[in-house]
């Protein structure tokens, strides 16, 4: 979640003691966010559970509470801003708090002027009301006025990133809509990779074949405290011989996608992509990272990040229609940016030269489904103020929401700073087969390999029937 606090425009003037007259009033009006309740608990240190947000809490319909002292600060933004505004010091404020205020409740601020004491004190009445109108919190207040009449020029606060994403909650809530998508799960050996899953079990998403040594996964799930008695269990201690049997559960329909355990991914890969039983296409497979990151509003697609070492022009058509499609398949448009080092191509830059071809190929119609542009640098893809300083005006550029990487080395960097230093959260999918696969790392945390298992869900819904899922009532993706 990125928070920007941007100030009016209008030039702020005070109202000095000598100006302030008995019965001057000023209000606004705040609606109560998630990040309000947040950015109170990181400022004053109270963690107290009634009033953090919380999936548990939202999962259960309950609400956190909004802390009294956020509901209380509010009267000084309207004595600090506006009456009597810059310049104003508090000497005391006294509060009743009749309601609880909850993420989403409008509220009405106002200050009342009702005593002016010696120079340059000066007494307000304090009462915010909800949009009914009753009282939630009323109070008196004591300030300094100013003495100086000043006009304050606008001031833009720094930006503030706190790491709550948004996105992947819906991605999650849309595909759990869908019927659970039988699941070859390849050798769910140890914690992560059996827990994982489960999860995505809990949650509606799959219905898991577990597939590997049984004495190592019935470790694991003694070791999460899971039964696991009822899920279907298909001996294989071998682990390439135990890929080759997720895959060929695929092709006898007996599942409908492919999930990667404890297991090497050169061992899984190798089953996906033999000539004879894999679950080969027409097409090149590739690994499509999406990433949701605090700082935008829209999901990124990265690819490729960990199939195709150093793709050459015709395997980078394929990459570019895969990441388009799994773009189409959770909803969003699919605008591409195909990375390189600069923005103009340079025939001593081979990356540069294949971007401006798909760009060309894209329309020629040989790429579908998106609008494609490059080369572009990482800033003028997704910077609009960077596009602009470059001159580039595309459809694309500045606002690109599929990333296209050179090769293999750039594109595993690119997604894992976006995870490890942007503080995004990321899942992946390889598509391009025959059914999805869900390639996930060791590293990966039990929220990344549920959220693969929703992109298998949307992915496969598109490939199935040509058109996006947008829910059992026609529900919008995109978070609110």
């Amino acid at each position: 979640m990125i928070v920007q606090n941007r100030a009016s425009q209008a030039k702020r003037a005070n109202t000095i003691w000598s100006q302030l007259k008995v019965g001057d009033t000023a209000t606004i009006d705040r609606v109560c966010a998630q990040r309000d309740l947040l950015l109170f608990a990181h400022m004053s240190g109270n963690r107290n559970p009634l009033m953090l947000p919380s999936e548990e809490d939202k999962a259960a319909g309950s609400e956190p509470i909004a802390p009294s002292m956020w509901v209380g600060s509010l009267i000084s933004t309207v004595l600090g801003n506006i009456l009597p505004g810059p310049g104003t010091l508090y000497r005391s404020q006294t509060f009743e708090f009749a309601k609880r205020v909850h993420i989403g409740d409008r509220l009405r601020v106002t200050v009342t002027c009702r005593e002016k004491r010696e120079e340059p004190v000066a007494l307000f009445e304090t009462v915010i009301t909800d949009v009914k109108g009753e009282s939630v919190c009323k109070g008196m207040a004591v300030v300094e006025a100013p003495l100086t009449r000043v006009e304050i020029e606008p001031r833009d606060l720094p930006t503030l990133i706190l790491e709550e994403n948004e996105q992947f909650p819906h991605l999650v809530a849309l595909a759990a809509q869908l019927p659970r998508l039988k699941t070859a799960v390849v050798c769910p050996e140890n914690h992560a990779s059996l827990n994982g899953p489960l999860l995505a079990f809990e949650k509606g998403l799959i219905e898991p074949i577990f597939i590997g040594d049984p004495e190592k996964i019935a470790a694991a799930a003694k070791a999460l405290g899971a039964d696991i008695s009822a899920f279907q269990l298909v001996e294989e201690s071998n682990h390439r011989l135990a890929a080759d049997k997720a895959v060929a559960m695929v092709r006898a329909g007996e599942a409908g996608a492919v999930m990667k355990g404890d297991l090497h991914s050169d061992d899984l890969l190798a089953a996906v992509v033999k000539k004879e039983g894999g679950l080969r296409t027409g097409r090149r497979i590739s690994h499509v990272f999406v990433i949701d990151t605090p700082t935008m509003d829209n999901l990124l697609f990265v690819s490729d990040a960990a199939i195709n070492i150093a793709p050459d022009l015709m395997t980078k058509v394929d990459i570019v229609q895969n990441a388009i499609d799994l773009a189409l398949a959770c909803g969003e448009e699919a605008r591409v940016g195909v990375l390189s080092a600069v923005e103009v191509i340079n025939p001593a830059i081979v990356s540069t030269l294949d971007a401006a071809i798909l760009s060309k190929m894209a329309e020629r119609g040989q790429i579908t489904g998106g609008v494609v542009d490059g080369p572009l640098a990482m800033d003028n893809a997704i910077d609009m103020d960077a596009a602009r300083t470059k001159g580039i005006a595309s459809l694309v550029a500045g606002h690109a929401n599929v990333l296209i990487a050179p090769n293999l080395e750039s594109g595993n960097m690119l997604a894992k700073e976006l995870t490890f230093v942007g503080h995004a959260e990321a899942a992946g999918l390889v598509v391009g087969a025959s059914a999805p696969v869900m390639l996930t790392s060791r590293a990966d945390n039990d929220k990344a390999r549920l959220v693969s298992c929703a992109l298998a869900q949307l992915y496969k819904y598109w490939r199935d029937n040509g058109k996006p899922f947008t829910g059992v009532n026609g529900e919008k993706l995109a978070a609110e």
